[in-house]
């Protein structure tokens, strides 16, 4: 007996509303997007901008009228901390250039703990080879750091981070770490390392760092204004990227249907600038904004709401990127693989449109398909039941992480010319690897409870704790230790790179690492969105730096 359209089609809609779905009971999102599309800043007029190039000339004479050594080393430490390094490349690289070419420069250091330390942080930043040695007048015969009972906390405190500027051959800098982290903590009550300044988000820092600097009253003010102001321009910028982003996301009218997913454009706003901040990249923080959108929905599509047919249809339409592939899916569903496939395709033509390239669609279709890829696999370990061991799940971890897609996207926005973005692209496969390995774990060290609660696919912890028999806490601890060697790995290929790695578009692949690293650092911050995620929207988003 022959089945008529009409019967098969019945037959589908069956199927689907059959299916089971189910939810993770995500908080709804809590921004009024029309308030904040009323936001206005006056600091995108023409004054501002003149006021920024008198107070850059003031600052650049700076480096010619100091001459101590570490006074120079202070003032480049904080240009980077209030994210004006760079307006100052050719100032900071003259400076540190001629520090590294002087004879015998750095044993002029080796007296004092705070000086060696700091040479050390500033230089490693920058991405010179200087080596751990200028340690070793500070340790006693047996490789111990000498304590002293008049030893105060900044010299430790400068220590400590430097010590997150090792490589895996630095075992000094181990030795370095735990006795700084031991002295601080025995010694003064004060310490409260949240996050290293090296695995920090630069641009989420600036106004702790100007505050810090204005009650130290150290810093020549014309810096700490030039800081203000470039502070509240960039804002300026971000707020109208944000408004745009907005627009397009009530356009694409997904969030009536799609209500088993998180609504978290503001956060994923948040994430771009973290990566780049920098007002001439405002194209790049809204593609980068609508990628972690749609990044957020697939997963969600993989995690808690499709069925295991339903994914296996959807991951075949993204590799074919071809829309008769979807027809039997849920409206949800369809209406999620039809808004990627529009924004991807639109991206391309911007791209092509802004810089005068040829397309790059077929890299941004691989990226989407390597992703969901990784996704349908976990998705079948949590069909089937199957926990990977610790390796398997990391195979396929750092491509679920989106890490891979992220990088792709930010070194199209920030690319100048395709072959070059190509050869970085290429060239830097290694890098994208530690860091979005980076990003998987630090998701699941704060996603991981909330996820054994639901019964999602499994986790690198909860891998780590069948595979070895472990509890949750040393799994977890088994997993930091991970990460600090992925940064350690990510540390010697930027150093030992040539061209400094740290200093070229590569950094912005790091960036996006580091605001993983924020984002989760006390539990899903894109999922829980009221606590350092919503005082850092606040923040770097909304408020402006009161200017006198």
């Amino acid at each position: 007996m022959e089945i008529s359209g009409d019967q098969q089609s019945l037959s589908s809609q069956i199927k689907i509303e059959s299916v089971e779905r189910r939810t993770a009971n995500y908080k709804p999102n809590i921004w009024n997007y029309c308030l904040l599309q009323s936001l206005k800043s006056k600091y995108d007029e023409e004054e501002y901008r003149r006021q920024v190039e008198t107070l850059k000339r003031e600052v650049s004479c700076i480096f010619d009228e100091v001459n101590d050594p570490v006074a120079k080393l202070e003032l480049i430490d904080c240009i980077s901390k209030l994210a004006l390094s760079h307006y100052f490349e050719k100032d900071i690289s003259g400076t540190l250039n001629t520090m590294v070419n002087v004879s015998n420069f750095g044993s002029c250091m080796e007296e004092n703990l705070y000086h060696a330390a700091l040479y050390f942080r500033i230089l490693r930043q920058y991405g010179y080879e200087i080596s751990q040695d200028v340690f070793l007048c500070f340790t006693d015969d047996v490789g111990e750091f000498k304590t002293s009972a008049h030893l105060d906390a900044k010299p430790v405190l400068q220590l400590l981070e430097a010590s997150y500027l090792g490589m895996e051959s630095d075992y000094l800098l181990d030795t370095a770490q735990v006795f700084a982290i031991e002295n601080l903590r025995a010694n003064h009550e004060i310490f409260s390392l949240v996050c290293p300044l090296h695995l920090s988000v630069e641009w989420f820092n600036v106004k702790k760092h100007i505050h810090v600097h204005e009650k130290e009253n150290k810093t020549r003010s014309m810096l700490l204004q030039l800081g203000k102001l470039n502070f509240n321009m960039a804002q300026a910028q971000q707020q109208k990227d944000l408004k745009e982003t907005l627009r397009w996301w009530r356009n694409l009218d997904l969030s009536e249907t799609l209500i088993f997913t998180r609504d978290r454009v503001v956060e994923s706003f948040l994430w771009a600038v973290g990566v780049v901040s920098e007002p001439q990249h405002e194209s790049l923080r809204k593609w980068l904004t609508k990628v972690i959108m749609f990044i957020l929905i697939i997963d969600d599509v993989y995690d808690i709401y499709g069925s295991k047919e339903e994914l296996e249809c959807f991951t075949h339409a993204v590799n074919r990127w071809n829309h008769t592939e979807i027809q039997q899916l849920p409206e949800a569903i369809r209406r999620c693989f039809c808004a990627l496939y529009d924004t991807t395709n639109d991206m391309d033509l911007q791209i092509q449109q802004e810089k005068g390239w040829n397309s790059v669609l077929s890299y941004l279709k691989k990226g989407w398909a390597d992703f969901c890829h990784a996704l349908h696999v976990e998705a079948k370990w949590y069909h089937t039941g199957y926990t990977p061991r610790l390796w398997e799940y990391l195979d396929n971890g750092w491509i679920s992480s989106s890490g891979p897609l992220l990088s792709l996207v930010v070194l199209f926005g920030v690319g100048q010319d395709i072959t070059k973005t190509i050869e970085i692209l290429e060239n830097n496969q290694e890098i994208i690897y530690y860091s979005s390995l980076i990003i998987r774990l630090c998701n699941d060290q704060g996603t991981s409870t909330a996820e054994l609660e639901r019964g999602d696919a499994p986790s690198s912890i909860l891998c780590y704790m069948r595979e070895a028999n472990v509890t949750e806490e040393e799994a977890r601890d088994h997993i930091r230790n991970i990460i600090t060697n992925l940064w350690k790995k990510i540390n010697g290929l930027c150093i030992n790179g040539s061209p400094n790695l740290l200093q070229t578009n590569v950094k912005y692949i790091i960036n996006i690492a580091r605001v993983a690293n924020f984002i989760y650092q006390k539990g899903d911050g894109f999922s829980v969105q009221d606590g350092d995620t919503r005082a850092q929207v606040l923040s770097c988003l909304i408020e402006p730096f009161p200017l006198i």
